[in-house]
């Protein structure tokens, strides 16, 4: 039976000071007043019931994303004691469902895309379901076509077409770049490099068999939290196993590996679709409107005055926020916490994040 796992952990520290502890980025609505769990969950509707969709995510988060998704069953919320980087998190849901549905075909997707559009979305998903199923040695991603060279995402070498299924082998997954190899890869074309969108479908037992032949330690503890799914001693067994499991991405403990090894088929579905993934400021600002001078707002009051290519927001409606005579911005305000930070200077937020704990403590964050 098909199946949909949503990874929705993370801290978004990238999105700070409106991403926070007690809500982080996929419980913000900062998206036309919905939060990206809702969209991720939404998306789905019309591939598979409800009934089969379950989410992974911090248990510290458990209440907070059954408030925002009222029809969602919370027996369907697989909660991580603490985060281990997504091998565990992915493990953990393929482990819970692999034991009730040992047959289990399960996609999984993450709570920090935007997809359009999502009709076109659920049909390449489709045949990468179908693909799952008809072949057990098979570890099914996604691949983006890259619209600029991006030195943000890992990207999927790609090798022969298997045109049965509208899909290729991946020789190699790339990490992330530096500027000249991401022109390289951009420059060969989507027929040899795509973007990697940590999006995927398996059988259940192939993951498993996958996790249990390149991280056999992971294996172990995750056999012992799914054996205790669903019972009295759950919570126990989870919080005493989940915190020892070695901290790794699925990336660099089974799809690396599994793209070298003869056994195993790594194959990419191309997904030729408009995807953001909303993890920092500069591309929360791409899903919002811009006016001619290239400004963009989203939740409060503005106002604009000889300002280019500015990104302002709140999480206060009321609250307004004026600039005048600056370009290049970013200026995000919250009750407890104002960034105002140069938009080529982004990915020091996390830097600043960090600082920010280290001398703060955990007030702002």
């Amino acid at each position: 039976m098909r199946y949909a796992l949503i990874i929705a952990g993370g801290s978004g520290t990238r999105l700070w000071p409106m991403s926070t502890r007690a809500v982080p980025k996929q419980l913000i609505p900062f998206i036309e007043g919905r939060s990206l769990l809702q969209i991720a969950m939404d998306r789905l509707e019309g591939l598979l019931p409800r009934e089969r969709i379950y989410i992974c995510a911090g248990e510290s988060h458990k209440q907070a994303m059954l408030d925002r998704l009222p029809n969602f069953d919370e027996a369907q919320f697989i909660g991580e004691p603490v985060g281990r980087d997504t091998l565990n998190a992915v493990g953990l849901g393929t482990a819970v469902l692999t034991k009730q549905d040992p047959r289990a075909v399960i996609a999984i997707f993450t709570a920090d895309h935007l997809i359009r559009p999502e009709d076109e979305f659920r049909q390449i998903v489709e045949r990468g379901f179908e693909l799952a199923e008809q072949r057990d040695d098979v570890l099914v991603t996604f691949g983006i076509r890259p619209t600029q060279p991006s030195t943000g995402f890992g990207y999927l070498d790609l090798g022969d077409a298997l045109p049965e299924h509208d899909a290729f082998a991946v020789n190699q997954f790339k990490e992330k770049p530096d500027a000249p190899t991401a022109e390289q890869y951009v420059a060969a074309g989507p027929e040899r490099y795509l973007w990697n969108s940590g999006m995927f479908v398996w059988r259940g037992q192939t993951l498993l068999d996958c996790i249990q032949k390149y991280a056999p330690e992971n294996r172990e503890g995750l056999d012992k939290c799914a054996q205790a799914w669903g019972g009295r001693d759950w919570q126990r067994v989870v919080g005493e196993v989940y915190p020892t499991l070695k901290k790794i991405s699925v990336d660099y403990a089974v799809m690396e590996p599994a793209s070298r090894d003869e056994a195993v088929t790594v194959a990419a579905v191309p997904m030729p679709l408009q995807w953001l993934d909303v993890g920092s400021w500069p591309s929360f600002g791409k899903t919002c409107q811009t006016d001619d001078a290239g400004n963009a707002a989203a939740g409060c009051r503005h106002l604009m005055i000889s300002s280019k290519n500015t990104l302002i927001a709140s999480n206060d409606a009321a609250h307004l926020i004026a600039t005048v005579g600056v370009e290049d911005l970013i200026v995000i305000h919250t009750d407890k916490a104002t960034l105002v930070c140069r938009a080529s200077e982004a990915e020091q937020i996390k830097k600043l994040h960090e600082q920010v704990g280290e001398r703060f403590g955990d007030e702002y964050l």
